[in-house]
Parts: C-alpha cells; sequence; structure tokens
C-alpha cells in the first residue's frame, strides 16, 4: 500500500467516526460553557439514534431521499426536548447535575429498548432502508491529490459537523449571545448583576446540547449502525465529554479531539490494511479508542481549566 492509498484509506474513515462526536462534543461545550455540566451525552446521543432510526424507518416511504436529513431533524427537536429534564433538575431545583446526567443516560437508553421491543417485537430495530450514502463532492472531489483523499467517497455529515464546529466557535466568541453564555459560566453572579439572565442562559445552553447531542446520536445511528439496539451508542457519548475536556471547553479544541478520537475509531476498520498494524490483535484495534480516551484524559486533564461557575448551581440572591 503507498502512502498516498494509506491517506485515503485513513482520512476518510476518521473524519466518518468523528462527525457523531463533532456534533455531541458541540453540544456539550455550549452546556459546559454555561456552567452546566452535561454528563448526559451518552444518554442524548442515544435518545437521538433510536428517534433518527425510528423516524427513517416510518417515514421512508413518504421522503424518499430526503429521509435521513428530515430524521437528524426530528432527532435534534426530541434531543432538546429531552435535555430540558436535566435543564428543569440542575437550574431550576439545584439538583447534583452529574447525578442528574447520570439519570438521563439511564431514563434514555431504557426508553429506547422498552419502545423497540413495544413497536417492533425484538430487542432491535429493522434496518433502515434510507441512510446517509458516500458521495463525492463536485469539483473538489476533482483536485489533483487532495481530492481523492478528502473529497472523494465522503459522508456529507462529516464537513457538516466540521462547518458547525467554526459556526460554534463564532457564536461563542463572536457575537453578543456567546459573550453572555461564558460570562455565566464563569461569574454567574457578577453577570446577574449586569442583567443576564443566568437561568434563561442555561436553559437554553443545555437545550442546545440536547439537539447537537440528539444530532450526533441520529447521525451516527444512520451512517454506521443504521439500525437500534441497546448497543448501538456505546461510549460515543462519553469520547464526545472526554473531547470537551481534551478540547479545554473550546469548539475547534474540542473538534480536533473528536477527529483524533475518530481517528482510533477508524483503526478497528482499517487497522487490518496498514501494514504496520496488520498482525495488532483485532481486540486492540477495539479498544483503542476507549484506552486513547483515558490517556488524553490523564495526560491533559490536570492542564485544562474547566469554566469556573462548571458545575455550581446558580441561586439568586445568594452571595
Amino acid at each position: 500500500m503507498s502512502f498516498m492509498e494509506l491517506l485515503q484509506a485513513v482520512i476518510p474513515t476518521a473524519l466518518f467516526y468523528s462527525a457523531p462526536l463533532i456534533f455531541t462534543a458541540l453540544g456539550g461545550v455550549f452546556s459546559e460553557r454555561s456552567g452546566v455540566v452535561n454528563i448526559g451525552l451518552e444518554g442524548l446521543m442515544v435518545m437521538g439514534a433510536f428517534v433518527g432510526i425510528v423516524f427513517n424507518l416510518t417515514f421512508s416511504d413518504v421522503f424518499g431521499s430526503w429521509t435521513p436529513w428530515i430524521s437528524i431533524l426530528a432527532a435534534m427537536i426530541i434531543g432538546a426536548i429531552f435535555a430540558i429534564i436535566h435543564a428543569v433538575a440542575s437550574v431550576t431545583f439545584y439538583a447534583d447535575q452529574v447525578v442528574s446526567g447520570v439519570a438521563i443516560n439511564f431514563l434514555a437508553l431504557g426508553i429506547g429498548i422498552f419502545l423497540t421491543k413495544q413497536w417492533y417485537d425484538k430487542g432491535q430495530t429493522d434496518m433502515v432502508s434510507q441512510p446517509f450514502y458516500t458521495t463525492d463532492i463536485p469539483i473538489l472531489a476533482d483536485i489533483p491529490l487532495l481530492g481523492p483523499i478528502f473529497f472523494q467517497g465522503i459522508y456529507t455529515t462529516s464537513y457538516v459537523a466540521i462547518l458547525f464546529a467554526f459556526v460554534a466557535w463564532y457564536v461563542l466568541y463572536k457575537t453578543p449571545f456567546g459573550l453572555r453564555l461564558r460570562a455565566v459560566g464563569e461569574h454567574p453572579m457578577a453577570a446577574d448583576t449586569n442583567g443576564i439572565n443566568v437561568y434563561k442562559m442555561r436553559y437554553i445552553a443545555v437545550i442546545i446540547s440536547g439537539a447537537m447531542g440528539g444530532l450526533g446520536g441520529a447521525v451516527f445511528a444512520l451512517t454506521i449502525a443504521l439500525n437500534f439496539s441497546h448497543a448501538t451508542i456505546v461510549g460515543q457519548g462519553f469520547m464526545a465529554l472526554a473531547a470537551v475536556i481534551f478540547g479545554k471547553w473550546h469548539p475547534l479544541g474540542a473538534m480536533g479531539a473528536a477527529l483524533f478520537f475518530g481517528f482510533a475509531q477508524s483503526l478497528s476498520v482499517i487497522g487490518g490494511g496498514i501494514p504496520l498494524l496488520a498482525d495488532v490483535p483485532q481486540v486492540f484495534l477495539l479498544i483503542a479508542p476507549y484506552v486513547l480516551t483515558i490517556l488524553a484524559l490523564a495526560g491533559f486533564i490536570g492542564r485544562a481549566e474547566a469554566p469556573k461557575a462548571n458545575g455550581v448551581p446558580y441561586i439568586k440572591g445568594n452571595r
């Protein structure tokens, strides 16, 4: 295998696995920048995957080739609504945000499995008939050298995810909304004194995280899994949370970390075709993403500084 062939195999696959992590990690950045820890990213991805698959199966005859796109919009809406549970618990009732997030994870998986059993009379749904397919990006795919590597046989969702990362960066760092959101996460009392509604901003941030988590879960289900079961989303949300921390709560940093974890996941698929990894047992390639996640956090967690009010409920009037 030549070096160019290696890049052509590695990069599209890494982008393919990174997209769901990027979407979900961006949601985590918004939530945690506002001061609300969101351990429930895994559950939000589960709910997004469930809704995306069920919607796709139900309406594929109605919407045709547009079905996967409309499915991820439905997953975003339901994910946003589902995240309100976490917002109510952590923002309104000052509950422990970690406990609330863990409850979201269990609740989403329980609802998904229960409804799957009720509606399909088995432990998993049918395979979707209208998933996302790989495509060549017009004009860009014809660029010598770069075209075959970056723009041929890729999923459109991969570049949509990267675009979303830059949009999230612009919103957080170049708009009044982003300034208010970051102020709420750093010093909510000072933000409140300046007329910013802390509760409103945190609600908005958590709802955005729900929409992005639902989007990430639906993209994963409609590009990788193609059905829903208890094992569709296994650790993806926690990898996205690790990407938030590894990326130092910055949208572009989270994107870079998600790309790194996506590359690690892709090794289990393409590792056999890489001469250096050809003799590595498959089990080691399968666990590589989780090991690298742990190593990344162990190496960088001490150097990453979270927003100062992250995880601290804000009770108006307290000084």
